[in-house]
């Protein structure tokens, strides 16, 4: 039977998360002590463990057919590969910072200036779309102590809560690519590969379904129950059932993570009362 080759950072920002994700879809496994490539038991997948910069080449080239991997480094490394599905986890930026004591936010402040970065394709694009002609530095790694060793006067580096940059006297200015984990493909899976790859983000997207959804049950007058339900944002139209005491039912329904407070508000300003909210596992819809 035909296996689907996956590629996951070996170490770093994805690598935990990227696993859990695999287990919550309900594929095991079952990785020793620096192995870098598992066979799972209950599911047409072999996992390799890559280094990060690697994956994008590897996925073009075949040596893996899928892989969960940051967007910043897709566009970055300019490889032709797809991205199938957002992830939700690992969000950060591809951003400008500078000293702060510097007075502006303006991007022409660069104009003329050493930037410092590790995302130079990324930097080369945007300085090429606004006009500004800048000396690019190349860094690996610790590009945040740039401004303050002389080396460059700004950087373009990444950025999640931004305490890196505060710490080193930096401050962000302006975010030139927002990132995400997204499952990647390689463009030329032949069609056994394609069904392991839906199996694959069946189980992915009920997932995620299911983390950004909790399940809500509460208890109504029966003379607000249209009310109500015309409250909540639910799948097809929330579950009634009436109650012991005369006149009360319980309703059911979910809510999307993102309006969850403002939905219940609303809610209690209608009537609902003993409101209980559940997580939920997974979602198939």
């Amino acid at each position: 039977m035909s296996k689907l080759k996956i590629a996951i950072q070996k170490n770093g920002r994805l690598y935990e998360e990227s696993l859990q994700l695999l287990k919550d879809c309900g594929i095991s496994v079952n990785n020793g002590k620096d192995q870098l490539k598992v066979l799972v038991d209950n599911f047409p997948l072999e996992i390799m463990y890559l280094r990060n910069s690697d994956i994008p080449q590897y996925l073009e080239d075949g040596v893996v057919d899928i892989a969960i991997v940051g967007e910043n480094l897709l566009a970055e490394k300019q490889k032709q590969n797809e991205i199938v599905q957002k992830l939700g986890f690992s969000k950060c930026r591809v951003s400008l910072a500078i000293p702060k004591d510097v007075d502006t936010d303006q991007p022409l402040y660069f104009q003329g200036k050493k930037i410092a970065t590790s995302y130079p394709n990324t930097l080369k694009k945007y300085l090429t779309e606004n006009g500004i002609q800048a000396d690019i530095h190349v860094i690996s790694g610790s590009v945040e102590i740039a401004p303050n060793i002389g080396l460059a006067d700004g950087i373009c580096d990444i950025v999640s809560s931004g305490s890196t940059l505060f710490k080193n006297g930096l401050r962000e200015t302006v975010t030139l690519l927002k990132s995400e984990a997204v499952l990647a493909k390689n463009i030329n899976l032949n069609s056994s590969q394609e069904e392991i790859l839906d199996k694959l983000l069946f189980r992915i997207k009920a997932v995620l379904k299911a983390k950004n959804s909790k399940y809500i049950l509460m208890n109504v007058p029966n003379n607000k129950i249209s009310e109500i339900s015309d409250v909540l944002p639910v799948l097809k139209s929330p579950t009634v059932i009436p109650l012991a005491e005369e006149g009360w039912s319980s309703i059911h329904s979910v809510i999307d993570e993102e309006r969850f407070w403002d939905v219940i508000d609303e809610l209690k300003l209608k009537g609902a009362q003993d409101i209980l909210i559940i997580p939920i596992d997974k979602m198939v819809i």
